[in-house]
C-alpha cells in the first residue's frame, strides 16, 4: 500500500510517498531541488545534474524510482523519486547554502525510522537474546 502526502520545508511543497511494504518514504527529486536552488526551472536543473552525476559514474539517477505523484493540476504523473539516503546524496550533490538545515532534517528522521524499523527491533532483539544466554 502506498500512501501520498506533501511535507512542507521552509515553507516549501514536497511530495511524498509512503511504501508500506518497503517501509520506507519516497521524495520528489524535482521538489527538493526547487527548494536547494531556486531555480526557475527545477525539472531542467535535474536533468542537467542527472546527465553530470550518469557521467561521473554515480549511481544516484540510477537509484531514482519513478513513482506516480499528484501535480499542481490534480493529474498524477510519473515522477522522479529518492528515498531518504538518496536525498542525502543528493543534497551532498547541490552546492547550496539551504543544504545543511536539510541535511540535518533527513538524517534525523532516517536515524529514527532506522531505531523503530522492524529490521532494526529483530536485529536489537537478536542481540539481546545473545547476550542473555
Amino acid at each position: 500500500m502506498q500512501e501520498n502526502k506533501i511535507k512542507l520545508f521552509e515553507s516549501k511543497q514536497v511530495r511524498t510517498l509512503w511504501n508500506a511494504e518497503e517501509e520506507e518514504w519516497y521524495f520528489s527529486v524535482v521538489d527538493i531541488v526547487a527548494i536547494l536552488t531556486d531555480s526557475a526551472n527545477p525539472r531542467k536543473y535535474w536533468s542537467v545534474l542527472k546527465t553530470r552525476l550518469k557521467a561521473e559514474g554515480s549511481e544516484l539517477a540510477t537509484n531514482c524510482s519513478q513513482l506516480k505523484m499528484q501535480s499542481a493540476d490534480g493529474k498524477y504523473y510519473k515522477t522522479d523519486c529518492l528515498n531518504t539516503a538518496g536525498v542525502l546524496r543528493l543534497v551532498q550533490s547541490i552546492p547550496s547554502p539551504k543544504a545543511e538545515p536539510f541535511k540535518m532534517r533527513k538524517s534525523r528522521q532516517r536515524r529514527f525510522q532506522g531505531k523503530n524499523s522492524p529490521k532494526h527491533l529483530t536485529k536489537a532483539r537478536r542481540l539481546l537474546g545473545a547476550v542473555g544466554k
